[in-house]
């Protein structure tokens, strides 16, 4: 008799903790027009780890423009902290411009398109517009609070080092880090459709 007691108790409690979850069921989320994958999407915590949602982010431009993470949803996003300052960035830099140049405009099957969200840790603006310039990065994401090592992103994202990046895709997950070299390359082309 105990033992059907507790066992009652039990289901209910996981009855009642499972109504306050705030997770939709299949028919409110088809009455609702929201896919599966929005769902699965929605379900996903924040964070810096590969599966989690990429923290969002909004900086701005060298020409003052607030630009947020987010606005870039839709398409695989390359997150990357680099600094004019920094030799090791400086010489991944061309690698990126390449993947950039033969990826921007391909669809893949986690996004349509791709492009790089650049976030420097520059504290002298005239150095980091001039790395922009000299090292041809051509897409139009850039980003800094020109604070160096005390980078607001930075610190969100826990970097320690540079050149450090993350891959996210359509709904800003993260898919893979710190790619350089071919992986970057290898990543981009295993993801294509």
């Amino acid at each position: 008799m105990r033992i059907k007691k507790s066992t009652c108790v039990f289901v209910s409690l996981v009855i009642v903790l499972s109504a306050c979850s705030g997770r939709k069921s299949d028919k409110t989320a088809e009455e609702g027009n929201l896919s599966a994958s929005t769902l699965v999407a929605s379900n996903v915590t924040t964070g810096i780890e590969v599966g989690q949602r990429a923290p969002e982010l909004s900086f701005k431009s060298p020409e003052g423009k607030e630009i947020s993470l987010s606005s870039l949803r839709g398409k695989i996003v390359l997150i990357d902290f680099w600094a004019s300052w920094c030799g090791p960035c400086r010489m991944e830099n061309p690698n990126v411009v390449n993947v950039y140049k033969k990826y921007s405009d391909k669809r893949f099957t986690r996004g349509n398109g791709f492009t790089i969200y650049s976030v420097s840790l520059d504290t002298d603006k005239s150095a980091w517009t001039n790395g922009i310039k000299t090292d041809g990065l051509l897409w139009q994401n850039h980003v800094s609070d020109l604070q160096g090592w005390n980078s607001a992103p930075a610190a969100l994202y826990k970097v320690q080092a540079i050149p450090t990046n993350f891959l996210i895709d359509s709904d800003g997950i993260i898919i893979a880090t710190n790619l350089r070299s071919e992986a970057l390359g290898q990543m981009m082309e295993s993801l294509l459709r």
